[in-house]
């Protein structure tokens, strides 16, 4: 990496004349960085890289950089929205063995209903059934959020003020998504074998809502609105 850096001066920081203490500053902030992603069993967020680097530090530029530098190794440096994380290359992933146990399966109903979340996002309840043609039980959305895929968003500005629905960044993680644009397109799906047989003329893929802040159309969620869930209890503690 060090010769990389040699060969190409990256905008790490201000505009300042090169010299060889900000070289050894520059190396210092990639190895700064690289060990905070490291030791972390969750994926790290740009402004806790930013608070922990030098002042100055384009933390964008340096962790490019650092996936680069990982893209052809066993172990990748990955971008999950604007943290990032240290994953087993997708190539040779099958020759990890896991211990722990095999996550359940999901069942087809809830593998629908996560699909339209994350394709429709944000989205309602109603909106979900209006779309499947059935009911959705709440053990259903249960399992998705148990699982950590699944979150709830707002609250809708129309009648009644249902809750809406998003997926979360542990649900990017799993599936290996930088960001909800890379979801499979239309001809990604037929690639895949996933939509077969005679397709309407009018079909097509949602495009989700992109980041996590609220739409127009939302409302935050409140304390009072998270015990009306049952996911506080009156007060403000946890539900145990």
């Amino acid at each position: 990496m060090v010769e990389a850096l040699q060969e190409e001066r990256l905008d790490l920081g201000d505009d300042e004349e090169f010299t060889p203490e900000r070289d050894r500053a520059e190396r210092e902030a990639f190895r700064i960085a690289e060990a905070l992603v490291f030791a972390s069993a969750e994926p790290v967020s740009e402004k806790f890289l930013a608070d922990r680097l030098p002042r100055g530090t384009n933390v964008t530029a340096l962790m490019q950089t650092l996936k680069v530098e990982y893209a052809g190794r066993g172990v990748n440096l990955v971008q999950i929205g604007d943290h990032w994380a240290f994953r087993t290359a997708a190539d040779i992933s099958f020759v990890i063995r896991k211990e722990e146990s095999e996550a359940k399966k999901l069942s087809r109903a809830a593998l629908e209903v996560l699909a339209i979340i994350a394709y429709h996002q944000p989205v309602t309840r109603a909106e979900i059934e209006e779309i499947r043609g059935v009911q959705t039980s709440k053990g259903t959305l249960d399992v998705l959020m148990e699982a950590g895929w699944v979150r709830f968003r707002g609250r809708r500005r129309s009648p009644g003020r249902p809750v809406t629905l998003g997926t979360t960044r542990d649900f990017l993680d799993h599936f290996g998504l930088e960001e909800l644009r890379d979801l499979p397109g239309l001809e990604e799906l037929k690639g895949a074998g996933l939509l077969s047989g005679r397709i309407p003329a009018n079909f097509n893929i949602a495009i989700p809502a992109i980041g996590d802040d609220l739409t127009e159309d939302e409302d935050p969620i409140t304390q009072l609105d998270l015990e009306e869930l049952g996911l506080l209890t009156p007060g403000g503690e946890p539900d145990e």
